[in-house]
C-alpha cells in the first residue's frame, strides 16, 4: 500500500494533508523518516508512527448509519445526496458502501463496510439474515393479514417466504395501523407490496434491525457511528473474516 494511502485511511487527514506531514519529515517507516507519498509498505508489517503516536492498520471497517429520508442508499449519484455524502472525509477514504439498500423516502438502520465478503453473507438468501421494520400504515391491518403474513404472501412475481407482522397499535378513527414487520428477504419495495397485497399502503417505513445488529436510538437521523466490539464480534455468526 502507498503510505500516503495508509496516513489517510487512519484518519490523518486528506492526500494532500498528509502530504505535509511527509514534507515535515514526521512520519517515521521503520524507525526512518520517510517524504515520499508514493513509498511502498506492508501496512500489516512495518512500524509507522506519526508525531510519536503508533498506527495500526484496519483491513475492514463498519459504520452504523441512521439513513434519513431523501438519501439514496448508493456510492455516487449524480441527482440525490448519498448516504457516503454523510460521512466525514476520514470515514469515506476506506472506500465503504451500504450493505444492501433502503428506499430513499425509507429510512432506519443501513450498515456500511469494506468488507465485501460479510456484505454478501448479510444479503445471501442462504444465509437467513432477519431484517426488522416498523412501518406506519393507511388501512387498518387484522389477524387475517398476520395470518397472511406467517403463509407467505403471493406477488405477481414472486412468492414471499413467510414473514412475522405484528401490529402494536390501531387508530380505529383515523383508519391508521402501527406494525412491525420481520422478513429474511429484502426484494425490491417487498414490504411496501406486502403491505398493499392486504389492500392497505405503508405511508412511512423504518428499519430497525438486520440481523444481530439494532438501530441505535441515541443516533439522529443522519448520524453514523463505527460498530462497537460486541456487535462486530455478533456479526462471527456469518461465518466470514471481519
Amino acid at each position: 500500500m502507498r503510505l500516503d494511502k495508509f496516513l489517510a485511511e487512519n484518519g490523518l487527514g486528506s492526500r494532500a494533508q498528509v502530504k505535509q506531514l511527509l514534507k515535515k519529515g514526521l512520519v517515521l517507516v521503520n524507525g526512518r523518516a520517510e517524504k515520499s507519498p508514493k513509498t511502498q509498505i506492508d501496512e500489516t508489517a512495518d512500524e509507522i508512527i506519526v508525531s510519536g503516536q503508533r498506527l495500526t492498520y484496519e483491513k475492514f471497517v463498519y459504520y452504523l448509519l441512521n439513513k434519513p429520508q431523501g438519501v439514496i442508499s448508493a456510492t455516487e449519484d449524480d441527482q440525490h445526496k448519498t448516504v457516503l455524502d454523510l460521512l466525514d472525509e476520514t470515514a469515506r477514504q476506506k472506500e465503504v458502501f451500504p450493505v444492501g439498500r433502503l428506499d430513499i423516502d425509507t429510512h432506519g438502520l443501513l450498515l456500511l463496510t469494506n468488507n465485501g465478503k460479510l456484505a454478501h453473507a448479510m444479503l445471501s438468501p442462504k444465509k437467513h439474515v432477519e431484517k426488522t421494520y416498523r412501518a406506519q400504515v393507511a388501512g387498518l391491518m387484522k389477524q387475517a393479514d398476520v395470518e397472511r403474513f406467517a403463509a407467505g404472501i403471493e406477488l405477481k412475481d414472486f412468492t414471499c417466504q413467510p414473514a412475522q407482522l405484528k401490529i402494536l397499535e390501531l387508530d380505529e378513527a383515523k383508519e391508521t395501523s402501527l406494525v412491525e414487520i420481520t422478513l429474511a428477504e429484502g426484494k425490491f419495495h417487498q414490504v411496501k407490496r406486502m403491505v398493499a397485497a392486504c389492500g392497505k399502503e405503508v405511508t412511512d417505513l423504518q428499519r430497525l434491525a438486520m440481523g444481530p445488529l439494532q438501530l441505535d436510538p441515541a443516533l439522529a437521523l443522519g448520524e453514523w457511528r463505527r460498530l462497537t466490539e460486541e456487535e462486530i464480534l455478533s456479526l462471527e455468526i456469518l461465518g466470514v473474516e471481519l
